[in-house]
């Protein structure tokens, strides 16, 4: 089947069901609408699967009456012949038509998850910082895992295998009430009564399961930690004591997941106890009536297959039924991503502002911010700052001042509470938020290296940056002799986080991607501070090098490497203490000169 493109998902929160409802199954309908016509054939498959197997019945029945009763030897071998093959046309059909069924429905399971992954991974994306404050990247790759791999067990099995056993379960009863009237009746009010109270109980089974699919992410949450900080757990000899955290809580994964398992065992017992019950009365009343000859023994032989197939389609109900309990858990969990509503986003008409040529102009307006997670502690107070294009600015303090959270609102992650922010005298909440990340290039404290090339990762800034643009930036980052010595030179997979490179080789990377990218806002985290002091030294070079023409902003802790700034910021507890020259602010003997006297003593 030809695969369509990747749904497109409105997000409205109001259509959420309440948590815990059966309906939050519901939410997989705008991915199941796309392929209305595998929906279609799928059920045409499945309807004429179990009209099939109905039929079964009814051609045994005619074996049995037409084939063994009659006295003409001959003419019995052939009834007997033909009645045969009218069962094997049967079995033919229904092989045919369930191996149909299992392909279309099996597809449609593989691309609704596929879908649904996809659309999930994108929606977190393009959450803000403040989504990753309150929520782990270990729950976030569960939920895109385990709790997906349940929804397309439900799509691509149980409920293809809930819905065929349903118009089995229903056919059987039809005929079977259009044959036995009397007594089927009295069995269907005994069913009614048997599916009433596992509804009741069918809730407890749907809350314990998303309990336990909660358990198992706070699983995947901690692994996703220790491993992502595998050196510093084996520095500190504590593989032994996150062994025992992961093991205390799978051991809670898995007594949640007992519990559960206790209460559907329950319930599917209860299902097929009673609906046997019941059926098994309704056989007893059927043998009765052969006994007194008002059916004949086709007739009951066709009534105890409709009796099996009812008791039979009762039992896999039960089994779907929690599976889709299950899933109606994982579909809730997995919803609260789709529609989670970043606190950043871009504006419905937004202002399209001229790239500057020589550098953006800055200007923070008496801006207070204060972080989700601390309210009460505002990172900025009352902050005013202006750049002139193409000046180099410098923010040094002590932690704690503020200096990161400049960058972080420049890149617009968080919005302030009160204040205004200027980007070449547009409102950054005006800008387009990917117009906005275009003028911006950022070279962090901590390098990221991804899992590619280093070809690949230095592209990362421009990905359509011919091979001359991507050596010509490493050259000017001075990485270019070291890529070239490499196994496959720049073809040479990094490993993941480049753990096959040294700190200042990574460092050198991240330059050499922000220099391709040609930003006229260059952002730069003590960008030369995992260097020795000659790479420093070609590494300053090359970013002075790269300063002209742009804007720069720095967050300096070694006071070496800003002395020839046009300006230094010292902050202090989110506000400005002093700025001027490296010369000037030293002659003041303020906070920056006992700065500059400690580290240039030491």
């Amino acid at each position: 089947m030809a695969v369509s493109a990747p749904v497109s998902i409105p997000v409205s929160p109001s259509s959420l069901p309440a948590k815990g409802a059966p309906q939050s199954l519901s939410g997989l309908g705008p991915f199941l609408s796309p392929y209305r016509l595998q929906i279609g054939l799928a059920a045409l498959f499945l309807v004429l699967a179990a009209v099939t197997t109905l039929v079964f019945p009814m051609a045994l029945r005619s074996l049995i009456d037409g084939g063994l009763v009659s006295t003409d030897k001959g003419a019995q071998t052939m009834a007997l012949r033909n009645h045969f093959l009218e069962l094997f046309a049967v079995a033919v059909a229904l092989g045919l038509f369930s191996a149909a069924r299992f392909y279309t429905v099996s597809w449609l399971g593989e691309r609704v998850t596929a879908d649904l992954r996809n659309a999930v991974y994108a929606r977190v994306l393009r959450q803000s910082p403040a989504f990753f404050e309150s929520t782990q990247t270990g729950e976030v790759l569960s939920r895109l895992t385990a709790d997906t791999t349940l929804v397309q067990t439900v799509v691509g099995s149980s409920l293809s295998m809930g819905l065929r056993n349903a118009v089995m379960g229903v056919g059987a009863l039809a005929m079977l009430v259009w044959t036995n009237p009397y007594v089927m009746v009295q069995v269907l009010g005994i069913l009614v009564l048997v599916v009433l109270p596992s509804m009741w109980f069918g809730r407890r089974v749907r809350k314990l399961s998303r309990a336990s699919q909660d358990r198992v992410a706070d699983s995947s949450a901690i692994a996703a930690e220790v491993l992502n900080a595998i050196p510093v757990v084996q520095s500190y000899t504590a593989e032994g004591r996150e062994a025992t955290r992961f093991d205390a809580s799978t051991n809670a994964a898995f007594r949640t997941a007992v519990r559960r398992t206790k209460a559907r065992s329950v319930l599917v017992a209860f299902i097929i106890i009673a609906t046997s019950a019941a059926l098994l009365w309704g056989l007893y009343q059927g043998t009765q009536a052969v006994l007194h000859g008002d059916i004949t023994a086709g007739h009951l032989g066709q009534t105890v297959v409709y009796v099996i197939i009812l008791a039979s389609a009762a039992a896999v109900l039960g089994e779907v039924y929690g599976d889709l309990l299950r899933a109606a858990g994982a579909t809730e969990r997995l919803m609260e991503l789709l529609h989670a509503q970043s606190a950043i986003v871009s504006p419905s008409h937004p202002v399209a502002a001229p790239v500057p040529p020589a550098g953006s102009a800055i200007a923070f307006e008496a801006i207070t911010f204060h972080y989700p997670s601390r309210p009460d502690t505002p990172a900025l107070r009352d902050f005013t700052l202006r750049v002139a294009p193409g000046e180099t600015v410098a923010l040094v303090g002590s932690s704690g001042a503020g200096k990161s959270t400049v960058f972080q609102l420049l890149l617009r992650y968080y919005d302030p509470q009160s204040g205004r922010l200027l980007l070449d005298g547009v409102p950054l909440a005006s800008l387009a938020l990917e117009a906005l990340r275009h003028r911006v290039g950022l070279v962090p404290q901590d390098a990221v290296i991804f899992s590619s090339s280093a070809f690949e990762n230095i592209r990362y800034g421009r990905p359509e940056a011919t091979a001359d643009e991507v050596h010509a930036a490493a050259r000017a980052a001075y990485a270019h002799d070291f890529l070239s010595a490499l196994p496959e030179g720049y073809d040479t997979f990094l490993g993941e986080r480049g753990v096959r490179l040294s700190g200042g080789q990574r460092q050198r990377i991240a330059i050499a991607r922000a220099i391709l990218k040609n930003p006229p806002l260059l952002l730069l985290d003590e960008a030369t501070s995992a260097l020795d002091a000659e790479s420093e030294r070609m590494v300053q070079a090359a970013l002075e090098t790269a300063m002209q023409g742009r804007t720069t902003v720095v967050i300096a802790h070694r006071l070496a490497t800003v002395q020839k700034a046009d300006r230094i910021i010292v902050m202090d507890h989110g506000g400005i203490v002093e700025q001027g020259t490296h010369a000037t602010l030293v002659a003041q003997g303020g906070v920056y000169a006992r700065l500059a006297a400690l580290q240039f003593a030491a």
